[in-house]
């Protein structure tokens, strides 16, 4: 069983900064890939960005089209974190914000997804 809380999210003017975080317990969590996904009102949950971390490969980072160059993901596996620096926001980055863990490797699918947060809004003001 793993457990995510995230926090970080709010309101903030188009074209500033957020930086979300989501705290990870459970005592595997290095196994799973950790990442973002949002999802917007009267829209589906897309994926954002994931990380994935192993000992034998390293680590590996995905990011959606729409945020790459804006967004960066990061990973503390020591305090078992996982960030989301988010930059340059645009309105259309408005949307609830969720943590997701995967067992092994990133499908970057919803359905993939083994376990989620609760949710943090964003609201990007233009």
């Amino acid at each position: 069983q793993v457990q995510l809380v995230e926090s970080g999210g709010g309101l903030v003017q188009a074209g500033g900064s957020l930086r979300l975080s989501c705290a990870a317990s459970g005592r595997t969590v290095s196994l799973y890939a950790m990442g973002w996904f949002r999802q917007a009102p009267g829209k589906e949950r897309e994926f954002v960005a994931a990380k994935t971390w192993s000992a034998w490969s390293g680590t590996s980072t995905y990011y959606a089209d729409s945020v790459k160059g804006r967004f960066t993901i990061s990973r503390d596996n020591a305090k078992n974190t996982v960030y989301l620096q988010m930059n340059s926001l645009k309105s259309e980055d408005t949307a609830v914000y969720y943590c997701a863990a995967e067992l092994g490797s990133a499908s970057r699918r919803p359905e993939g997804v083994d376990y989620w947060g609760q949710g943090t809004q964003v609201t990007v003001s233009s």
